[in-house]
């Protein structure tokens, strides 16, 4: 009897039919239906000839070992879905299904069809790239392909070879990591993103981006691993820190560059509230960290509006791990919990702790910001650089004078020093964050000092220092004013500031 194999669009994108038929696996008679022959006519008018390239080469092969190829069907769909359409074909042929598609080599199997789900080898496997010391691999259509190599902080990007990657090895590469996905969703696997332009999804430890034109300038694959699973204890954090990390702090955000191993610290930190007998959850997009199973991961980009909020209200955990928070919604989010009482801990990305901050501040009234926010954790190479906590008080804001002005400030402090770093407050309808050590800084610098006692007497004066001496320009105007009025006292200042002083009449 003759072998029939109905071929689809994957298996000839990839050249699995002609590897197929170059193993000997398919003899007999190849099918394509008409709907293909469709599909690769419209790719190659938009200018995607990996199809028509590989129809060629099954044609070529074909005819090499004297297999032949027929074709059957119509072009005319009836709105029926090409899967549908291939489906049923092969059950009307009585034929063998040859596909690279899992979906449709599952729904196959699931009808009783017979299926041929081979790859060609692929040009490389993602599993002997990844030594102990690779934390990501980039490939990209044209270039050679890379991999960061170190650690967060401390990386070098590396060409493993001098042959770029073209489109045909990229698409073998994601084929073979579907498939092994597709063999273990739920439990090893899952998707995120499914978009024609973008495919982003968990394998292993394997974190998969996957982008294609007209989404990107061209066709992209990136797999991340994390390279660190750390304990809180490996951290080796005073043990204040960690009472106020187990005990009072509730509002977190682990804040710093991306590469910094803020996720790391995150996932430390969650499974550390476990290990205390604490509900955990996580939102993730995607959900890439390694974490306990007894901790629900939460995928934000497959929730639909408010689903995340009523299902973390309803479900009452002790911590929520939000990696991470961009969008405007996100930081809703994130603030809606925290009122709510939910403990939160806010991956976020910042350049120093302050705008980790701002970008909440910026979202609330100053008064209910240590209500959200109680401490931050600064990230810096894979270690805590700092810490900071904020705190809520009615005084003179820094760098004001009069005691009405006496306002709601938040203090934003070193948790270790305790000593001030900056005040928010509300003057007007602005928020103003003042450096205090910037102003304590400026106050006590003799330049500052001289230049503020004159002030009092002089409206215009231009101020030098060089060195240990002090050079005041004093319009000839004023300089009377200055001999008569200022000259004793500010002798006298530079005395005890230990510095030289000239007075120097001169239009400025």
């Amino acid at each position: 009897m003759e072998q029939i194999s109905l071929v689809d669009l994957s298996a000839i994108q990839l050249r699995a039919a002609s590897y197929l038929v170059r193993e000997g696996l398919l003899k007999g008679r190849l099918v394509i239906h008409r709907v293909i022959l469709s599909n690769i006519e419209e790719q190659a008018s938009m200018g995607d000839t990996l199809a028509i390239r590989g129809l060629e080469e099954l044609e070529y092969t074909c005819g090499q070992h004297n297999v032949e190829i027929t074709y059957s069907g119509s072009y005319d769909k009836d709105g029926e879905k090409d899967r549908l359409i291939i489906l049923e074909e092969a059950r009307k042929l009585n034929a063998n299904l040859v596909t690279c598609d899992p979906i449709t080599a599952r729904l196959a199997q699931s009808i009783g069809i017979k299926v041929f789900y081979e790859l060609p080898p692929p040009p490389f496997k993602i599993d002997d790239l990844f030594s102990e010391d690779v934390m990501s691999i980039h490939l990209k259509e044209g270039l050679p392909p890379r991999v960061k190599r170190g650690v967060p902080g401390r990386w070098r990007l590396e060409e493993i070879s001098d042959k770029p990657m073209s489109r045909e090895d990229l698409e073998l590469l994601i084929a073979h990591l579907m498939k092994e996905a597709y063999s273990s969703f739920g439990i090893n696997a899952f998707i995120e993103v499914d978009k024609p332009g973008v495919k982003i999804f968990q394998l292993r430890d394997y974190r998969i981006v996957v982008t294609r034109p007209p989404f990107s300038d061209g066709f992209e694959l990136t797999v991340v691993r994390p390279i660190l699973k750390k304990n809180l204890k490996d951290y080796n954090l005073p043990r204040e820190v960690v009472e106020r990390l187990e005990v009072h702090a509730e509002g977190i955000l682990v804040a710093g560059p991306p590469g910094m191993g803020k996720s790391t610290f995150a996932q430390s930190l969650a499974e550390h509230y476990r290990q205390m007998n604490k509900i955990v959850k996580t939102i993730e997009s995607p959900r890439d960290l390694h974490v306990s199973p007894d901790i629900t991961q939460y995928s934000k980009s497959a929730s639909r509006e408010d689903e995340l909020h009523d299902v973390l209200l309803l479900s009452r955990p002790d911590y929520t791990i939000f990696d991470e928070i961009r969008s405007s919604e996100d930081f809703d989010l994130f603030i809606d919990l925290r009122f709510a009482g939910i403990g939160m801990v806010g991956v976020i990305h910042a350049t120093t702790p302050i705008d980790a901050i701002q970008r909440i501040a910026n979202k609330v009234d100053v008064g209910v910001l240590p209500s959200i926010i109680d401490t931050v954790i600064f990230m810096d190479k894979g270690e805590v650089s700092e810490i900071y906590t904020l705190e809520m008080t009615v005084k003179v804001p820094a760098g004001l004078k009069k005691a009405d002005l006496a306002r709601p400030t938040v203090i934003v402090k070193d948790f270790l020093s305790g000593e001030p770093k900056y005040e928010l407050y509300v003057f007007g309808e602005r928020t103003f964050v003042v450096p205090i050590k910037k102003l304590r800084e400026e106050a006590s610098t003799p330049v500052r000092q001289i230049s503020s006692f004159l002030h009092r007497y002089i409206p215009e004066f231009k101020i030098e220092e060089d060195d240990d001496t002090i050079r005041i320009y004093i319009p000839e105007k004023y300089y009377r004013i200055y001999l008569r009025k200022c000259q004793n006292k500010l002798l006298k200042l530079a005395k005890r500031l230990e510095v030289n002083l000239e007075a120097i009449p001169r239009n400025l």
